[in-house]
């Protein structure tokens, strides 16, 4: 089992390409007691995030030569916030964090107003709410990797306060859509009844709360059905199914003095469980759907474990004591969220056995949720694992198949196909069933059927390696046993000749055939030809 997605966010430094240790880090911008410029209502601020930013190139002739310039860049905006001093931010900046430069940002925060003549739109004007310089560094350096720091720009006045968050990103790229209903909310206007609306926060390690999404308000109704709504898993968790998230509900008003109706508090784990009501005037969630190739549908298998039980099924009948080792790779394990490439599905790391296909899947089912997927995504570490055991055992009394069913993302080309050339001297093969509509050219690559993989100019001697997109397989008709029979019949279409070609390659002869089984009290009769 391989994680979803990867962003794979940590590199190591390469001076031919010039990579360099990088995190991606997402920042959350909040206002205080923000300047009333507005004659008529507060203030509706919106804010422009400049980044003043160092390129960096190296120049290829003399590779340690380091050239930098700066330049002045308008990175991105916030959505506009009607009637209100003290704004939070739903939309969030992505940035490269690079631990060993100074990065600089400018925040600037205007806020605009609209002037009528006569019912006629004349123009948007523009005003000047104050600036905020620091670093990025700054950011993710303070306590909780929270900043607060005062708006300046305007001699004399007090401009407020700029919070800023900083929270590096998880590797997840998936996206859930979700739906919300309502019945008997509280009425909190006088003459009509409320306008409500959603808002979700994800909680932070040090007990505050960061907002993520709002829903549109519905006008006029204590019975309210928001529009379904798709959101990152990052935005809404950071990729941690556990965490909990925050839901209150408005009532929206004109001036922005929204009246709060009540909260509940979820997780992305409860929410992908389905149909489920919250404890505020009975909001219901209404359907739940995820991108993810690990999204357990209480009705069908998903693409992971339709591969595993479609191989594993065949492959199974080979094994004489049917416990199969089976091992994850790319998640953060509990307690320490430390993040490892080769653990137990069965969080046993004593014994990673599981009893057939069925113990696999049951181990895979309960992994998902207790790991958080995380990236990179490294193969060798598995490859590796498997070809030690097989190293032990060359007499050819044992033949190992390692089967990895992956999303296509892969962190360390290089060590894998290291990793593929020397195991290719043991008696191993090895199964890559890709998922998912990701391009798969580098498991092509590893494949090695157009050219042999090789590693430090050192071909591999055989070609162990048999990749298939689980895609290609699927019945246009849904019909699920007949898409699982033909990739079995196709993804091991080559074991048999791998096999053969190791024991050949080491003069291993196959044990003489046992004797026809004779029916107690029949004698068996040759026959000369």
């Amino acid at each position: 089992m391989d994680k979803l997605e990867d962003m794979s966010s940590v590199y190591d430094f390469d001076p031919i390409t010039g990579n360099i240790p990088a995190t991606k880090v997402e920042i959350t911008v909040s206002c205080r007691n923000l300047l009333d410029k507005d004659t008529f209502s507060k203030s509706d601020p919106t804010q422009t995030l400049i980044v003043l930013f160092y390129c960096l190139f190296f120049h290829h002739f003399s590779l340690f030569t380091l050239i930098c310039f700066s330049s002045l860049l308008q990175f991105g905006r916030t959505e506009v916030i009607d009637n209100t001093l003290n704004p939070d931010f739903v939309r969030k900046y992505i940035l490269d964090y690079f631990f060993e430069e100074k990065q600089n940002l400018r925040f600037d925060f205007p806020t605009y107003f609209l002037l009528f003549f006569q019912h006629f739109l004349l123009h948007c004007l523009q005003d000047f709410l104050g600036q905020m310089f620091c670093t990025l560094g700054e950011i993710v350096g303070s306590p909780a990797s929270r900043l607060e720091k005062p708006l300046g720009g305007i001699p004399g006045k007090k401009c407020g306060n700029v919070i800023l968050t900083a929270e590096e990103l998880s590797n997840c790229r998936d996206s859930a859509t979700m739906q919300f209903c309502a019945n008997k909310l509280d009425k909190k206007d006088f003459f009509g009844k409320s306008d409500p609306f959603m808002v979700f926060y994800r909680s932070n390690e040090d007990g505050t709360f960061t907002i993520c999404h709002k829903t549109e308000v519905v006008k006029n109704t204590l019975n309210p059905v928001w529009q379904p709504f798709t959101i990152p898993v990052r935005a809404l968790c950071n990729g941690d199914y556990d965490r909990t998230i925050k839901v209150e509900v408005y009532d929206w008003d004109r001036d922005g003095s929204h009246d709060f109706i009540g909260d509940f508090t979820t997780s992305y784990r409860e929410l992908a469980r389905g149909q489920s009501q919250f404890n505020v005037y009975e909001v219901t969630l209404l359907s739940f759907s995820s991108t993810s190739l690990h999204y357990m549908n209480p009705y069908q298998l998903n693409a992971y474990a339709m591969a595993l039980k479609a191989v594993g099924e065949i492959i199974q009948d080979y094994d004489s004591d049917k416990m199969f080792p089976a091992l994850g790779f790319g998640a953060k394990l509990p307690p320490d969220g430390r993040v490892s490439h080769e653990f137990p599905l069965n969080g046993n790391m004593e014994n990673p056995y599981c009893n057939g296909i069925e113990g696999i899947l049951e181990a895979y089912h309960q992994s998902l949720k207790t790991v958080q997927l995380y990236g990179p995504t490294n193969f060798a570490p598995i490859v590796n694992h498997v070809a030690r055991y097989a190293a032990a055992v060359q007499d050819g009394s044992q033949y190992f198949v390692l089967l990895i069913i992956t999303d296509g993302v892969i962190s360390d080309m290089a060590q894998t196909k290291e990793a593929i050339v020397n195991a290719a001297k043991l008696p191993m093969s090895i199964i890559i069933v890709g998922v998912g509509q990701a391009e798969f050219d580098a498991m092509v690559e590893l494949d090695g059927d157009d050219i042999r993989i090789s590693s430090r100019g050192k071909l591999a001697e055989r070609d162990i390696v048999q990749f298939v997109p689980f895609r290609d397989y699927m019945d246009r008709t849904g019909n699920h046993v007949l898409s699982m029979a033909r990739l079995a019949k196709d993804v091991l279409a080559e074991i048999p000749d791998q096999f053969i070609s190791y024991m050949k390659s080491r003069g291993i002869k196959p044990n003489p055939a046992p004797p026809p089984y004779t029916p107690p009290g029949h004698t068996h009769h040759h026959t000369q030809i």
